[in-house]
């Protein structure tokens, strides 16, 4: 049996419905009550669904939130997070306000918009969170990550344009299936690395580590793991990172891939 088995949200977790099936529940659930840690990995930020979420599956546990720019223990609070340089945040402001597309900025537990409309609309309903436009400016915490989030016809615009001493993780989400997510973080963040610092934190070898996922953003994590698991619904690249392979997220897959770790 495995010793922590780290968990996508978007297109894994979470399926079309933006709702989380029942089976997979009751199997998470199994999981942990047989002493196996559960953490979520997602791109989303430390509250709204994704809090809830963690705090459903581990509720003293460690969680992984905003591509591994947050690494947050949901029981005490406490929190590591990696810091967006200063100065390229500034230049991806400029480049909002110059190109009128959206971008967030993030702190761990609130965040902001450059671009109020129907896209942050859309997105703050699928975080769970009310839709109260903010000035990234205003933002008091220390800023972690920003996001762009643009319509898929131009995501691989946005991604070529360079970005120094940053990294991009872009990632969809079946509720939004129009858009592109590409969440910016500081260079060599990512869910590898906050996967890595997790299982460390449990005195875990990361060969008794199971990451579950679906997408680009999710591959960092599963090359640094000893069981990556690729969802159904999993782009060529993270089917390509996979060393097993589960049915698609609205066929209960998460639930497969859990059975599996209890297997091995």
């Amino acid at each position: 049996m495995l010793g922590l088995i780290c968990v996508d949200v978007d297109g894994t977790l979470v399926g079309t419905g933006n709702v989380v099936r029942e089976d997979v529940w009751a199997a998470l659930a199994d999981a942990r009550a047989r002493g196996v840690r559960i953490a979520l990995c997602s791109g989303r930020p430390a509250f709204g669904n994704a809090l809830k979420y963690a705090r459903r599956l581990d509720p003293d546990g460690w969680h992984i939130f905003q591509n591994g720019a947050s690494v947050v223990n949901v029981g005490s609070g406490e929190s590591l997070s990696e810091p967006l340089p200063p100065g390229e945040l500034d230049r991806l402001l400029d480049r909002a306000h110059e190109t009128g597309r959206l971008l967030e900025v993030y702190t761990d537990d609130e965040y902001g918009v450059t671009q109020p409309g129907d896209l942050a609309r859309r997105h703050a309903e699928l975080l769970g969170v009310p839709y109260v436009p903010r000035d990234p400016q205003t933002l008091t915490g220390t800023r972690v990550r920003a996001q762009w989030v643009v319509p898929l016809a131009e995501s691989a615009g946005v991604q070529a344009e360079p970005h120094p001493g940053l990294d991009l993780h872009p990632a969809g989400s079946p509720v939004m299936p129009d858009v592109m997510f590409i969440s910016v973080t500081r260079a060599g963040v990512g869910k590898g690395s906050a996967v890595t610092r997790v299982a460390a934190a449990y005195g875990l070898p990361l060969e008794r580590v199971m990451m579950v996922g679906d997408g680009h953003n999710d591959v960092t994590a599963m090359r640094v793991v000893g069981h990556p698991v690729a969802m159904g619904n999993a782009d060529a690249e993270a089917r390509a990172a996979g060393r097993y392979h589960v049915a698609h997220v609205d066929a209960g897959g998460l639930a497969e891939a859990v059975g599996l770790a209890l297997r091995l």
